[in-house]
């Protein structure tokens, strides 16, 4: 079910021919996540005075810096997810999204877990903070899931576009919390009054991304209607995507119908001679 037809796309043809014409068919996504990705793990690992090393020299060797290994594979997993959409439209001969929407949904699971692991001996607000990005990051997991089966629904891109803005603007709000308040002071996890303010934030986020996302759809509206009306839905031969025969099951169904379409008329025939 989730290997169709219509999930591979063939890279689309430039309409110019000139110097600047692969210019159109490269993903900036995936250059962006592997930039991103690649600055986030030199930044991590000279972090760590020494080197990030595994584990240490004595006896019984134990593990070192595991949040930052964390964070470390998670850096990778970014980087990595880049490559694949590179490769996905750059390199291979025909775009495979399904290849991209694997990876992608195997990044946020392994990153879910992560996380879950990653609050282990966190209290206070620290804890509060990384709960609900897991809340986040567990929603965003069943969004991408539904999409390996319907990745076609207008519903689930709008959830998951809402779902990264509240991933990234709540991961910069968390990096401002724990390591640079704006007070200048530290946040206070036996005070409850701290706890409830970064639910209050949280909630914050949740109303201003949502409202960014009507007010760009709403733009994109108000845009096309009045200064691109001349725009028309794209027709079924001018869409990309990759054709294949009708398989056994699709012959199966129109003989069905016609062999009714047969009775029916039979029926009429006999009840008006």
């Amino acid at each position: 079910v989730i290997v169709n037809d219509s999930l591979l796309h063939p890279l689309c043809p430039t309409r110019n021919k000139g110097r600047w014409a692969r210019l159109w068919n490269i993903s900036y996504g995936g250059l962006l996540k592997m930039v991103a990705g690649s600055l986030l793990i030199a930044y991590e690992m000279s972090c760590i005075k020494g080197g990030l090393i595994l584990m240490n020299r004595e006896l019984p060797p134990r593990f070192m810096y595991p949040k930052e290994w964390q964070h470390l594979t998670m850096f990778i997993l970014l980087t990595l997810n880049g490559c694949v959409d590179v490769m996905s439209r750059n390199v291979f001969p025909q775009r495979c999204v399904v290849l991209e929407k694997g990876t992608l949904v195997l990044s946020f699971y392994e990153l879910l877990l992560l996380l879950v692991s990653h609050v282990k001996g966190s209290e206070g607000v620290e804890l509060q903070v990384h709960s609900l990005l897991i809340v986040v990051v567990f929603l965003l997991v069943l969004v991408l899931t539904a999409e390996l089966w319907a990745p076609d629904m207008f519903h689930l891109w709008v959830m998951e576009t809402f779902l990264i803005l509240m991933m990234g603007s709540w991961l910069m709000q968390a990096g401002f919390i724990l390591f640079r308040p704006v007070s200048g002071y530290p946040w206070q996890d036996d005070d409850i009054s701290d706890i409830m303010f970064v639910t209050t934030f949280f909630c914050w986020h949740l109303m201003i991304n949502a409202s960014c996302l009507l007010g760009i759809y709403g733009f994109s509206c108000f845009w096309h209607r009045c200064y691109s009306p001349s725009l028309k839905p794209m027709t079924c031969k001018e869409a990309p995507y990759h054709t294949s025969t009708p398989g056994p099951l699709y012959k199966l169904l129109q003989e069905v119908e016609q062999s009714e379409k047969d009775d029916q008329a039979l029926l009429l025939s006999e009840s008006f001679p």
